[in-house]
């Protein structure tokens, strides 16, 4: 009886051994096997590019394809209405492209943006700025390309809903009020555009700053109310729009009228800052502002008046007020948003870079920023005349350029501020450690021995 329990026990202890070791044998299997699974990050990075080219590739022969089965005397017409329904979203997805390589060079520099925008510790890094791009730049030309595939092949009625419905995706994802999708940017992007339309309060920099860019944005804002005009009037995929006294047609008021709410924006914020500062510079810069008014209404008059009046009177004030608007940005650009004292310091990033090699302190920046400042302030304000309203692969070129002058200006002007911030601050503790040394040399002279 006694081998027998000795047998039994021998047995419990070997099987759990066993266990044990099996146990072991998993724990130690399991990860490699794993690891052999899982591909590595530049495999799943090189499928991705692989599948955004193939899917680049099937948009372009696909519209391609699109467009050549129209017939030569509309296909012109379909290629205004398509770029007119998406030419702002794509302007809006390269802005937001621009905005993480600035938010990129901000962070490889000592720039502390989030400081001067007063954004929270959940403000949206360079790499979600990225990735919301992407998606947008994944999702508006295929819809593009769906419309122009759907047009081509006699499916108006639904090529007409696929624009509409994006728009009605972009304006309800903005507005959801569930805490997705980045909330706390969408709502402070929707809080500063309502101090924006209505400067009632102090104006901060980055109500400013997002005015300024909404200026090199107002061809887009244009484009995107008759958009939406012809969307709540039924006139999608339709030639009704193109009548010139169609409510959406090239004649509407409303044109012009978006095109200066912008600049009227940014003037009245600069009235706001005289009242709250009393610098009498800030009514210098709201009188450059107010210089854009005259060239965009001129401009408009094309289509409210007779051609020989036009010619005769009309245009020489139109292309004399552009001239105007166009130096006096470039002045104030250069002088007032700009240092050029520091201007390429922002390059200097904190640890060793090729683009730090490349643009940190060379001369050959400083004429480039400058050289094409001035050259695509004069185009934007030529952007803004009635001449070129429907030549639209012209408009979009010169609207993206406005968007890299815009990306270039970004750079320097948030430099400035950000040295003047910090010439601020040092000042202040200067101040402050200067006070308490006479603190305490009144305090030591108060101590007399007895």
């Amino acid at each position: 009886m006694a081998w027998l329990c000795e047998l039994v026990t021998n047995g419990e202890e070997a099987v759990l051994l066993a266990f044990s070791e099996t146990g072991e044998m998993k724990s130690v299997i399991t990860p490699l096997s794993t690891t052999v699974i899982m591909p590595s990050p530049v495999l799943l990075w090189r499928f991705k590019i692989l599948l955004f080219i193939v899917w680049g590739f099937s948009c372009s022969k696909i519209g391609w394809d699109s467009v050549m089965r129209m017939s030569v005397d509309l296909r012109d017409l379909f290629l205004y209405e398509a770029f007119l329904y998406y030419n702002p979203l794509l302007l809006v997805t390269l802005m937001v492209w621009l905005w993480g390589v600035n938010l990129w060079v901000f962070a490889q520099s000592n720039i502390g943006y989030a400081k001067m925008f007063d954004l929270d510790q959940n403000h949206l890094t360079h790499r979600e700025i990225w990735k919301c791009a992407t998606w947008m730049t994944i999702i508006v030309p295929t819809s593009m390309t769906a419309y122009l595939y759907l047009y081509s092949h006699g499916e108006v009625s639904l090529a007409a809903s696929l624009p509409v419905l994006l728009y009605a995706a972009v304006a309800f994802l903005l507005i959801f009020p569930f805490d997705i999708f980045y909330l706390s940017s969408r709502y402070f992007m929707l809080r500063t555009f309502w101090r924006i339309v209505f400067p009632l309060q102090a104006i901060s920099f980055a109500d400013f700053f997002l005015a300024d860019i909404l200026t090199s944005m107002s061809k887009v804002f244009s484009d995107l109310e008759r958009s939406v005009c012809r969307m709540v009037h039924r006139q999608v995929a339709t030639i009704a729009w193109f009548e010139a006294d169609s409510v959406c047609g090239s004649h509407s008021v409303a044109i012009p009228i978006v095109l200066v709410l912008p600049y009227l924006f940014r003037l009245f914020q600069c009235l706001r800052q005289y009242k709250d500062t009393g610098e009498r510079t800030t009514l210098l810069n709201a009188l450059k502002y107010s210089t854009a008014v005259p060239v965009i209404f001129l401009s408009a008059l094309k289509y409210h008046v007779i051609p020989d009046k036009w010619t005769s009177f009309y245009r020489p004030l139109w292309l004399l007020s552009s001239i105007l608007n166009s130096l006096y940005s470039f002045y104030w650009d250069v002088t007032r948003d700009w240092d050029l004292t520091c201007f390429t310091r922002i390059f200097k990033f904190n640890k060793p870079h090729i683009f730090s090699h490349m643009l940190y302190g060379r001369k050959w920046v400083f004429f480039w920023v400058i050289g094409s400042n001035l050259i695509l302030r004069c185009t934007w304000t030529y952007k803004l005349s009635a001449h070129l309203r429907h030549n639209y692969l012209t408009l979009f070129t010169i609207t993206a350029l406005e968007m890299i002058r815009r990306f270039q200006w970004v750079f320097f002007r948030v430099e400035n501020e950000w040295n003047k911030t910090n010439s601020k601050s040092n000042s202040q503790i200067a101040m402050s450690n200067n006070l308490s040394n006479e603190e305490e040399k009144l305090l030591k002279s108060n101590n007399h021995n007895i």
